[in-house]
């Protein structure tokens, strides 16, 4: 069976999956973990993604992404690749750290964005790992109620914005939705031709995407991106200056020259601290 197209536009939300090779493990330690969502983030910055959830189990992951540009396949090459040269590296190994390309299936947001989320911050528990969604620290789950730091990676405003106007009643309210979808069935389930998670007509929408007479007057508009942060921001937040300048760098809004100056060093300088930090765990 051919493998299906990768449909790619302003403003499409996926459901991503990576699977380790051989069904072997992707995560060995909590600093496998922390590195990928580290990747995750990088990503969400350099490439403007959204990422609506996330859940990093023990031989697959699955992230929940809204891109603000056609660059899916861009953005995951990053994050894989560089996952499998720092996971490689690290325990002196060689060869494939993921069974093939990444699958992704593309999302109606209006009616499937939430069973989703609530999809993937409940397979710990689906999978008997766990007895709540509370109890797994590599999910999603914990940033959305405030039971712990946000990562960096995770924007919540959206998902809660569906449970309320106000933060606090919003949460409790996402709680109970989490708790109420233990025994739902698998959105996977209404999937159609492989890849579309969504009613006949969102389908058939995403269908004329790849079609050769399709309409221009139809095709998405880019979503606003992220505010630009100045510098200042990237230098009174982190603790050392080759973190501050390789984030800001990496935030896409700024190139190696700009950085350089704002920090008083070469732009080589700046690349060096960019690799030290792509490459650290």
């Amino acid at each position: 069976m051919a493998r299906p197209l990768r449909i790619e536009f302003a403003g499409a939300l996926y459901h991503i999956t990576a699977r380790g090779n051989a069904r072997g493990d992707i995560y060995v330690d909590e600093k496998d973990r922390a590195g990928f969502l580290e990747l995750l983030a990088t990503a969400c910055d350099r490439y403007h993604w959204i990422c609506h959830g996330y859940c990093l189990m023990d031989n697959h992951y699955h992230l929940l992404i809204e891109t603000s540009d056609a660059n899916l396949s861009k953005g995951m090459k990053y994050i894989n690749g560089s996952y499998t040269q720092n996971f490689n590296r690290k325990h002196k190994r060689a060869g494939h750290v993921f069974q093939g390309r990444f699958k992704s299936i593309l999302v109606e947001q209006d009616s499937h964005l939430l069973e989703l989320c609530r999809y993937i911050v409940l397979n710990p528990v689906r999978a008997q790992m766990v007895r709540s969604a509370k109890d797994w620290p590599w999910s999603s789950y914990r940033g959305t109620v405030d039971q712990s730091k946000k990562h960096d990676c995770l924007t919540t405003d959206w998902v809660l914005s569906n449970f309320g106007k106000m933060r606090k009643p919003a949460v409790e309210k996402y709680r109970t939705f989490i708790k109420e979808g233990k025994n739902q069935p698998s959105p996977w389930l209404q999937l159609k031709n492989q890849v579309f998670l969504g009613s006949d007509e969102f389908v058939e929408d995403m269908q004329c995407k790849i079609s050769l007479d399709q309409s221009l007057i139809d095709v998405p508009k880019k979503q606003k991106l992220k505010p630009v942060k100045p510098l200042d921001y990237y230098q009174n937040k982190f603790k050392t200056r080759n973190e501050a300048m390789a984030k800001a760098y990496l935030s896409g809004h700024y190139t190696l020259e700009k950085v350089g100056e704002h920090f008083g060093v070469s732009y080589a300088t700046v690349s060096r601290a960019v690799k030290q930090i792509e490459n650290k765990y």
